[in-house]
């Protein structure tokens, strides 16, 4: 049985929930991703997700000051996790039904990796991942 462990990339960085919307826009770039982790600034422990959307439709489009707006004041969904140790079923259900295309791994408590569409792409069968874009796109 494949585990989520198993399709998960490693080495997530986090942007710091007192970081700015400025810095985490320039630490994605850096990392060419388009989402990132947002870890307690002082418990390290996962806090939610944010998205370049995130910061162009929170932040700039509503007028707020990316170099003081911070990353925590960013509106939080409920966020959509993996377990380490689940299913690959059980991880990619959740990822079509919440139309997600990345979703953090934890195992723990801990955060421990992202499972990114590409990574089921490297992972799983066509059809899998074929069922998947088109979950996520309608």
């Amino acid at each position: 049985m494949a585990t989520a462990r198993d399709l998960m990339h490693t080495g997530c960085t986090c942007v710091k929930s007192n970081d700015t919307a400025a810095n985490a826009a320039r630490m994605m770039a850096e990392l060419n991703v388009g989402s990132m982790p947002i870890c307690g600034a002082d418990d390290d422990k996962l806090h939610g997700m944010v998205t370049d959307r995130d910061l162009v439709l929170q932040v700039m489009a509503k007028g707020h000051d990316p170099e003081s707006y911070t990353v925590d004041q960013l509106p939080q969904q409920h966020l959509i996790l993996a377990d380490a140790n689940e299913d690959v079923d059980v991880t990619i259900a959740k990822m079509k039904e919440h139309q997600i295309n990345r979703l953090p791994v934890i195992d723990n408590g801990r955060l421990v990796g992202i499972i990114s569409i590409m990574d089921v792409a490297h992972h799983m069968p066509e059809s899998v991942t074929g069922s998947l874009v088109d979950a996520i796109k309608s």
